[in-house]
């Protein structure tokens, strides 16, 4: 962990008992959260009675928020961003698609004070898999839209690991509740003119039947947001 920085992981989750003890554990395995903030977003399933379990045990601290019904990813990470307190934030998703080994290689850019924010790309590792051919071409669609539109070159912008300055990701003031979150934070990072700094990391894409929630439909929503936001 660079020196004078703490991290607050943010993990929305909805509906992931099968998986939430498991990630839980591979985050204090690394050694490097301040915190782990889980934000169930009204689940149906027993991921409240893991969280009561989880909440419980082991360092470092597991802090949780619960919403009523279920809000979406962007504004569970809201929630959870209400709640931390590192100077770095950390979006770790609940299911066992990215691994917290990778916390090195993501958290090391930030030694250098500039760095503002790091992504993980699945695309800059050649071994990873994936879930679909229209959800891989989907997310190159993004990236290369995404890049185009605002001057950047992101080989991934839709990835689930994304690590922001907390200071800066409260100054954007994000609105989308849903998987829309990932394009307006890119898009609102690039207008700024803040570079991304992308890092490869290992992904193990698990199948809908397994639990996976993204559709076609969002990825549609996320082109809207980056033209839409370019736009203004």
């Amino acid at each position: 962990m660079p020196a004078g920085l703490t991290l607050s992981v943010i993990v929305p989750a909805c509906d992931e008992a099968a998986t939430l003890p498991e990630i839980v554990a591979r985050v204090r395995a690394t050694g490097f959260a301040h915190e782990i903030v889980v934000v169930d977003d009204g689940s149906t399933d027993a991921t409240p009675a893991q969280l009561s379990a989880l909440a419980t045990a082991d360092a470092p601290a597991l802090t949780v928020r619960r919403h009523a019904h279920r809000q979406g990813k962007g504004a569970a990470i809201r929630t959870g961003l209400a709640a931390a307190t590192g100077n770095l934030i950390l979006v770790q998703d609940a299911d066992l698609e990215y691994d917290p080994a990778d916390y090195t290689a993501l958290l090391t850019p930030f030694a250098d004070p500039a760095v503002q924010a790091v992504y993980g790309s699945r695309n800059l590792r050649r071994e990873n898999g994936r879930s679909s051919s229209w959800f891989y071409w989907g997310g190159r669609l993004l990236s290369w839209l995404a890049s185009r539109l605002y001057g950047a070159h992101l080989t991934d912008e839709a990835t689930g690991y994304k690590v922001i300055r907390t200071e800066l990701l409260r100054e954007l003031k994000l609105e989308e509740n849903g998987f829309g979150f990932c394009a307006e934070l890119t898009a609102r990072l690039l207008a700024r003119g803040i570079r991304i700094v992308e890092v490869p990391i290992s992904y193990r894409p698990r199948t809908r039947h397994e639990g996976k929630k993204i559709r076609w439909q969002d990825g549609l929503a996320a082109i809207w947001t980056l033209v839409r936001l370019r736009l203004k």
